[in-house]
């Protein structure tokens, strides 16, 4: 699954590396996989270890994910030292996530994502 995304950029495939090590980790491994290999000033979508999406623009909407990605095994990563980021999901309920995080979407659709200059939630 690839993410077309304004502001960002589209992201097929990761390394096999990575890859690999996420399929023989323990539950937790989608964040820690996420934690491992990206880097600032990312936010980063990851469906099962794979890198599907990554956005970089402060915008003051959000940005719609026409893919619609879903749980579980999703990981979103903010990566960036002094901005939040916002998740939407279908159900219209939104996430904040702080700077240096990552959040697990165990269920639910992701539709939108918004990254804000604030430093926190």
């Amino acid at each position: 699954m690839t993410l077309a995304m304004a502001g960002g950029v589209s992201v097929a495939a990761q390394t096999s590396a990575s890859a690999s090590a996420s399929a023989s980790a323990t539950a937790s491994a989608p964040v820690r996989a996420a934690a491992d290999t990206r880097s600032y000033p990312y936010v980063c979508l990851f469906k099962n270890g794979t890198r599907i999406g990554q956005f970089q623009d402060v915008t003051s909407g959000f940005q719609d994910l026409p893919s619609r990605p879903s749980g579980p095994n999703l990981v979103v990563q903010n990566t960036r030292n002094d901005d939040v980021a916002y998740i939407r999901r279908a159900n219209g309920i939104t996430t904040c996530l702080p700077p240096k995080t990552s959040i697990g979407i165990v269920s639910g659709t992701l539709t939108g994502i918004r990254i804000d200059s604030r430093s926190t939630c």
